[in-house]
C-alpha cells in the first residue's frame, strides 16, 4: 500500500516533468512545460521526451469503428497490483492518488481522505464521489484498435497501473461529462490542465498503439499550438 500511495503524490503537479515514468517510478509526473532539452532520457526501455507536435505525428490516422463494442469486452476491475490487499484496481488508484490518505477498513472500505480532481480542479473529500477514469475511454480504445485486441490485452489496458497515466481518479461529475468523448468533443473545464491533458492522451495512445481520427488529430494539433514547451514521454505496453 505504501508503494501505491507514492504513485499519486505527483498527480497534483500539473507542470511536472515526464509524462510516463518507468514502472518503478510512480512518483514521476505526467507532462511538462519545461524545455525539451532540459529533460534527460529515462531508464532503459523508456523513450526520450519529444515535443507534443512530434508525438502527435507519430500516431497513425484512421477512421473509427464502433460496431461490436461492448464495455464488458474490457474486464475491469481486477485484483490490482497487490492481489492480497483486498483492494481492486479502482480502489488502488484512488488510494495512490490521495492528497490526504483515507483510512482503509476491511474489504478496502475507505473513509476520510482528500483528492484533487484534475479535470475540474475540484477538491473531493469523499471517495464515493470519485470515478476512476480510463484516460482514453474504453469505447475510444475499441474505436482506435488497429487490429482486434485479445481479451488479455483489453484487460491489461483496463487495469493498467504500470503507467501512472492510463487511469486517473477524478470527480464523478467531470468523468460523466467526458463520457467516451475524445479531445475534439470534450476538454477539461480547468483550462490550465489542457496541455497536460493533450500530452497524456497522446502518450496513452502511443503506449497502446492506438490510432486517431482526423477530427481528433486536428483538435490535438490545435491544443499543441498553445503548448509549445510541452513534451511527451511514453513506454510501449508489452
Amino acid at each position: 500500500m505504501k508503494n501505491l500511495l507514492l504513485r499519486g503524490l505527483p498527480a497534483l503537479a500539473l507542470c511536472a516533468l515526464p509524462l510516463l515514468a518507468a514502472p518503478a517510478a510512480h512518483s514521476a509526473p505526467a507532462a511538462t512545460a519545461a524545455p525539451a532539452d532540459a529533460l534527460a532520457a529515462g531508464p532503459s526501455g523508456q523513450r526520450a521526451p519529444v515535443p507534443l507536435f512530434e508525438a502527435i505525428d507519430r500516431l497513425p490516422v484512421a477512421a473509427e469503428h464502433r460496431e461490436g463494442y461492448k464495455r464488458d469486452l474490457y474486464k475491469h476491475w481486477n485484483k490490482g497490483l497487490n492481489s492480497g490487499d483486498g483492494c481492486d484496481t479502482r480502489k488502488e488508484v484512488i488510494l495512490a492518488e490521495a492528497v490526504e490518505a483515507p483510512q482503509v477498513a476491511a474489504g478496502c472500505k475507505l473513509t476520510g481522505g482528500s483528492w484533487r480532481s484534475a479535470y475540474d480542479n475540484v477538491v473531493v473529500t469523499d471517495a464515493a464521489r470519485l470515478d476512476v477514469d480510463h484516460f482514453v475511454p474504453l469505447a475510444e480504445v475499441f474505436d482506435s484498435e488497429q487490429a482486434p485486441w485479445s481479451a488479455a490485452r483489453r484487460e491489461a489496458y483496463a487495469n493498467d497501473q504500470v503507467s501512472p497515466d492510463t487511469l486517473i481518479a477524478v470527480s464523478a461529475a467531470s468523468n460523466r461529462s467526458k463520457a467516451d468523448k475524445d479531445p475534439a468533443e470534450w476538454l477539461p473545464t480547468d483550462g490550465s490542465y489542457h496541455c497536460t491533458y493533450a500530452a497524456t492522451w497522446v502518450a496513452t495512445k502511443l503506449r497502446w498503439d492506438l490510432a486517431i481520427d482526423e477530427n481528433e488529430r486536428q483538435a490535438l494539433l490545435g491544443l499543441a499550438e498553445d503548448c509549445a514547451t510541452t513534451t511527451v514521454v511514453y513506454e510501449p505496453a508489452p
